[in-house]
Protein backbone atom coordinates (compact mmCIF):
# COMPACT_ATOMS: atom_id res chain seq x y z
CA UNK A 1 0.00 0.00 0.00
CA UNK A 2 3.16 2.57 0.83
CA UNK A 3 3.70 3.12 -3.08
CA UNK A 4 -0.28 4.47 -3.44
CA UNK A 5 -0.24 6.22 -0.26
CA UNK A 6 2.94 8.24 -1.53
CA UNK A 7 1.41 8.78 -4.86
CA UNK A 8 -1.84 10.18 -3.34
CA UNK A 9 0.52 12.64 -0.52
CA UNK A 10 2.15 13.81 -3.65
CA UNK A 11 -1.29 14.22 -5.65
CA UNK A 12 -1.12 18.63 -6.09
CA UNK A 13 -4.53 18.26 -7.88
CA UNK A 14 -6.09 18.01 -4.28
CA UNK A 15 -4.59 21.35 -3.00
CA UNK A 16 -7.36 23.62 -4.60
CA UNK A 17 -10.59 21.79 -3.30
CA UNK A 18 -9.10 20.71 0.12
CA UNK A 19 -8.01 24.19 0.82
CA UNK A 20 -11.06 25.94 -0.11
CA UNK A 21 -13.00 23.16 2.13
CA UNK A 22 -10.41 23.61 5.13
CA UNK A 23 -11.22 26.97 5.30
CA UNK A 24 -14.62 26.92 4.60
CA UNK A 25 -14.56 24.69 7.72
CA UNK A 26 -12.79 26.64 9.83
CA UNK A 27 -14.85 29.58 9.06
CA UNK A 28 -17.62 28.02 10.18
CA UNK A 29 -16.41 27.42 13.67
CA UNK A 30 -13.95 30.09 15.37
CA UNK A 31 -12.63 29.63 18.92
CA UNK A 32 -15.66 29.41 20.98
CA UNK A 33 -17.61 27.09 22.95
CA UNK A 34 -19.39 25.05 19.62
CA UNK A 35 -15.76 24.69 18.59
CA UNK A 36 -15.17 23.08 22.23
CA UNK A 37 -17.91 21.04 21.61
CA UNK A 38 -17.08 19.17 18.56
CA UNK A 39 -13.23 19.53 19.33
CA UNK A 40 -13.33 17.40 22.46
CA UNK A 41 -12.57 20.00 24.61
CA UNK A 42 -15.23 19.10 27.46
CA UNK A 43 -14.43 15.17 27.20
CA UNK A 44 -10.23 15.60 27.33
CA UNK A 45 -9.76 14.16 23.89
CA UNK A 46 -10.91 14.19 20.50
CA UNK A 47 -14.49 12.82 19.70
CA UNK A 48 -14.33 11.66 16.13
CA UNK A 49 -12.25 8.40 16.67
CA UNK A 50 -15.35 7.10 18.89
CA UNK A 51 -18.20 8.22 16.23
CA UNK A 52 -16.34 6.42 14.06
CA UNK A 53 -16.82 3.24 16.28
CA UNK A 54 -20.42 3.38 15.93
CA UNK A 55 -20.33 3.91 12.23
CA UNK A 56 -17.74 1.49 11.14
CA UNK A 57 -19.41 -0.81 13.75
CA UNK A 58 -22.89 -0.30 12.90
CA UNK A 59 -22.26 -0.89 9.35
CA UNK A 60 -19.85 -3.90 9.44
CA UNK A 61 -22.22 -5.55 11.91
CA UNK A 62 -24.90 -5.33 9.09
CA UNK A 63 -23.06 -6.95 6.71
CA UNK A 64 -21.75 -9.59 8.77
CA UNK A 65 -25.42 -10.60 9.35
CA UNK A 66 -25.29 -10.47 5.48
CA UNK A 67 -22.84 -12.77 5.09
CA UNK A 68 -23.38 -15.34 8.14
CA UNK A 69 -26.78 -15.50 8.14
CA UNK A 70 -29.27 -12.83 10.59
CA UNK A 71 -33.07 -12.88 11.43
CA UNK A 72 -34.89 -13.89 8.28
CA UNK A 73 -36.38 -10.85 7.58
CA UNK A 74 -33.11 -9.02 7.54
CA UNK A 75 -34.94 -6.43 10.34
CA UNK A 76 -31.72 -6.04 12.34
CA UNK A 77 -29.41 -5.48 9.59
CA UNK A 78 -31.86 -2.94 8.53
CA UNK A 79 -32.20 -1.14 11.87
CA UNK A 80 -27.87 -1.77 12.13
CA UNK A 81 -27.03 0.59 8.74
CA UNK A 82 -29.88 2.95 10.03
CA UNK A 83 -27.54 3.75 13.11
CA UNK A 84 -24.71 3.96 10.88
CA UNK A 85 -26.82 6.29 8.48
CA UNK A 86 -27.51 8.75 11.75
CA UNK A 87 -24.11 8.82 13.25
CA UNK A 88 -22.42 9.53 10.26
CA UNK A 89 -23.36 13.20 10.40
CA UNK A 90 -21.71 13.91 13.82
CA UNK A 91 -18.75 11.64 13.08
CA UNK A 92 -18.06 13.39 9.66
CA UNK A 93 -18.18 17.31 11.52
CA UNK A 94 -15.87 16.46 13.60
CA UNK A 95 -13.75 14.86 11.24
CA UNK A 96 -13.62 17.68 9.49
CA UNK A 97 -12.90 20.05 11.76
CA UNK A 98 -9.73 18.27 13.42
CA UNK A 99 -8.65 17.88 9.96
CA UNK A 100 -9.56 21.51 9.17
CA UNK A 101 -7.08 22.51 11.95
CA UNK A 102 -4.50 20.27 10.50
CA UNK A 103 -4.10 20.65 6.57
CA UNK A 104 -2.19 23.87 6.31
CA UNK A 105 0.82 22.27 7.84
CA UNK A 106 1.01 19.88 5.88
CA UNK A 107 0.11 18.78 2.00
CA UNK A 108 0.23 15.49 2.84
CA UNK A 109 -2.61 15.65 5.43
CA UNK A 110 -4.95 17.82 3.14
CA UNK A 111 -5.14 15.61 0.17
CA UNK A 112 -5.30 12.43 2.15
CA UNK A 113 -7.74 13.43 4.49
CA UNK A 114 -9.64 14.45 1.32
CA UNK A 115 -9.50 11.42 0.21
CA UNK A 116 -10.38 9.63 3.06
CA UNK A 117 -13.82 11.87 3.75
CA UNK A 118 -14.85 11.34 0.21
CA UNK A 119 -14.40 7.37 0.10
CA UNK A 120 -16.50 7.80 3.25
CA UNK A 121 -19.24 9.93 1.64
CA UNK A 122 -19.37 6.97 -1.09
CA UNK A 123 -19.57 4.41 2.11
CA UNK A 124 -22.23 5.79 3.41
CA UNK A 125 -23.80 6.02 -0.57
CA UNK A 126 -23.45 2.58 -0.79
CA UNK A 127 -25.22 1.18 2.24
CA UNK A 128 -28.01 4.25 2.12
CA UNK A 129 -28.83 2.46 -1.38
CA UNK A 130 -28.48 -0.84 0.60
CA UNK A 131 -31.25 0.43 3.11
CA UNK A 132 -33.45 1.58 0.84
CA UNK A 133 -33.10 -1.98 -1.85
CA UNK A 134 -34.13 -3.52 1.65
CA UNK A 135 -36.94 -1.38 1.82
CA UNK A 136 -38.76 -2.26 -1.55
CA UNK A 137 -37.99 -6.01 -0.93
CA UNK A 138 -34.62 -6.80 -3.05
CA UNK A 139 -32.46 -7.95 -0.18
CA UNK A 140 -29.94 -9.74 -2.57
CA UNK A 141 -29.17 -6.48 -4.31
CA UNK A 142 -29.30 -4.69 -0.68
CA UNK A 143 -26.81 -7.07 0.59
CA UNK A 144 -24.12 -6.52 -2.54
CA UNK A 145 -24.05 -2.78 -1.83
CA UNK A 146 -23.48 -3.85 1.70
CA UNK A 147 -20.74 -5.93 0.32
CA UNK A 148 -19.25 -2.84 -2.04
CA UNK A 149 -19.64 -0.55 0.98
CA UNK A 150 -17.95 -2.33 3.75
CA UNK A 151 -15.20 -2.59 0.79
CA UNK A 152 -15.07 1.01 0.78
CA UNK A 153 -15.24 1.69 3.93
CA UNK A 154 -12.39 -0.25 4.78
CA UNK A 155 -10.33 1.65 2.21
CA UNK A 156 -11.37 4.71 3.87
CA UNK A 157 -10.71 3.15 7.83
CA UNK A 158 -7.01 2.78 6.17
CA UNK A 159 -6.69 6.21 4.93
CA UNK A 160 -8.12 7.21 8.36
CA UNK A 161 -5.65 5.29 10.45
CA UNK A 162 -2.55 6.72 8.16
CA UNK A 163 -3.88 10.23 8.53
CA UNK A 164 -3.38 9.61 12.87
CA UNK A 165 -0.67 7.13 13.35
CA UNK A 166 1.50 7.96 10.32
CA UNK A 167 0.96 12.13 9.41
CA UNK A 168 -0.03 12.64 13.65
CA UNK A 169 -3.23 14.30 12.93
CA UNK A 170 -4.89 14.34 16.46
CA UNK A 171 -2.51 13.07 19.29
CA UNK A 172 -1.32 15.20 21.83
CA UNK A 173 1.66 17.00 20.40
CA UNK A 174 3.66 16.83 24.05
CA UNK A 175 2.72 13.17 24.63
CA UNK A 176 6.05 11.74 24.11
CA UNK A 177 8.58 14.72 25.13
CA UNK A 178 7.00 16.38 28.25
CA UNK A 179 10.41 17.63 29.81
CA UNK A 180 12.97 17.46 32.61
CA UNK A 181 11.96 15.66 35.66
CA UNK A 182 14.87 17.31 37.69
CA UNK A 183 16.44 20.51 38.24
CA UNK A 184 17.58 21.91 34.70
CA UNK A 185 19.01 25.14 33.69
CA UNK A 186 16.82 26.88 30.86
CA UNK A 187 18.39 30.73 30.39
CA UNK A 188 19.72 33.33 32.03
CA UNK A 189 17.88 34.86 34.62
CA UNK A 190 18.40 38.47 33.02
CA UNK A 191 17.78 37.20 29.39
CA UNK A 192 14.11 37.21 31.15
CA UNK A 193 12.04 40.85 30.47
CA UNK A 194 8.90 41.12 32.02
CA UNK A 195 6.17 40.28 30.38
CA UNK A 196 8.02 39.12 26.93
CA UNK A 197 7.68 35.39 26.19
CA UNK A 198 11.02 33.65 25.31
CA UNK A 199 11.35 30.36 23.79
CA UNK A 200 14.11 28.11 25.13
CA UNK A 201 15.02 24.39 24.30
CA UNK A 202 15.92 22.75 27.63
CA UNK A 203 17.43 18.99 27.09
CA UNK A 204 15.29 19.05 23.31
CA UNK A 205 12.53 19.87 24.84
CA UNK A 206 10.68 23.66 23.41
CA UNK A 207 9.96 25.30 26.71
CA UNK A 208 7.69 28.31 27.03
CA UNK A 209 8.83 31.20 29.05
CA UNK A 210 7.61 34.43 30.81
CA UNK A 211 8.63 36.47 33.88
CA UNK A 212 5.07 38.11 35.10
CA UNK A 213 5.71 40.63 38.15
CA UNK A 214 8.30 38.58 40.33
CA UNK A 215 7.64 35.07 39.18
CA UNK A 216 8.73 33.23 36.23
CA UNK A 217 6.26 30.85 34.55
CA UNK A 218 7.13 27.92 32.27
CA UNK A 219 4.80 25.74 30.32
CA UNK A 220 5.41 23.46 27.27
CA UNK A 221 6.01 25.58 24.09
CA UNK A 222 4.86 23.23 21.34
CA UNK A 223 0.62 23.50 21.95
CA UNK A 224 -0.62 20.17 22.54
CA UNK A 225 -3.53 20.98 19.83
CA UNK A 226 -1.30 21.33 16.71
CA UNK A 227 2.22 21.73 17.79
CA UNK A 228 2.24 25.45 17.17
CA UNK A 229 5.19 27.58 19.56
CA UNK A 230 2.96 29.71 21.72
CA UNK A 231 6.20 31.94 22.57
CA UNK A 232 6.57 33.07 18.67
CA UNK A 233 2.89 32.93 17.65
CA UNK A 234 1.30 33.16 20.81
CA UNK A 235 -0.90 36.56 22.51
CA UNK A 236 0.12 36.50 26.02
CA UNK A 237 -2.98 37.85 28.61
CA UNK A 238 -1.96 38.61 32.01
CA UNK A 239 -1.55 34.28 33.37
CA UNK A 240 -3.12 33.24 30.18
CA UNK A 241 -1.30 32.27 26.61
CA UNK A 242 -3.45 32.23 22.91
CA UNK A 243 -2.39 29.95 20.57
CA UNK A 244 -1.77 32.09 17.28
CA UNK A 245 -2.42 29.01 15.12
CA UNK A 246 -6.38 27.85 16.40
CA UNK A 247 -7.10 29.81 19.86
CA UNK A 248 -6.24 27.59 22.08
CA UNK A 249 -5.80 28.85 25.52
CA UNK A 250 -3.41 27.92 28.69
CA UNK A 251 -2.99 29.02 32.03
CA UNK A 252 0.38 29.78 32.60
CA UNK A 253 0.34 28.70 36.19
CA UNK A 254 -0.30 25.06 35.66
CA UNK A 255 -0.94 24.59 31.48
CA UNK A 256 -4.55 24.19 31.96
CA UNK A 257 -6.90 24.01 29.36
CA UNK A 258 -8.80 27.53 29.23
CA UNK A 259 -10.62 27.45 25.97
CA UNK A 260 -10.29 24.70 23.28
CA UNK A 261 -9.91 22.89 20.43
CA UNK A 262 -6.88 22.13 22.88
CA UNK A 263 -8.08 19.00 24.46
CA UNK A 264 -5.15 18.52 26.93
CA UNK A 265 -3.12 21.02 28.78
CA UNK A 266 0.52 21.82 28.27
CA UNK A 267 3.17 20.05 30.45
CA UNK A 268 3.97 22.85 33.41
CA UNK A 269 7.39 23.42 34.93
CA UNK A 270 8.43 24.44 38.28
CA UNK A 271 10.58 27.07 37.98
CA UNK A 272 13.64 28.81 40.66
CA UNK A 273 16.18 31.14 39.94
CA UNK A 274 19.62 30.54 41.32
CA UNK A 275 23.13 31.46 40.30
CA UNK A 276 21.92 33.67 38.06
CA UNK A 277 20.10 30.67 36.44
CA UNK A 278 16.37 29.93 35.42
CA UNK A 279 15.92 26.56 36.20
CA UNK A 280 13.23 24.31 35.61
CA UNK A 281 11.46 20.89 36.26
CA UNK A 282 8.28 19.35 35.14
CA UNK A 283 5.60 19.83 37.74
Amino acid sequence: MQPLLETLEAAEALDKPGKAIAKSVRGRFSPGPVKDAVSGTWLGHAIHPMLTDVVIGSFLSATLLDVLGGDEDGTAARRLIGVGIAAYGPTALTGANDWADSEPADPAVRRVGLVHAGSNAIALSLYASSLAARRRGSHGKGKLLSLAGASVLGAAGFLGGHLSFTQGVGPNQTAFDKGPDDWTEATAADELADGEPKAVVVDDTPVFLLRHRDHVHAIHDRCSHRGCSLAELGEVDGETVECGCHGSRFSLRDGSVERGPATIGQPAYEVRERDGKVEIKLQ
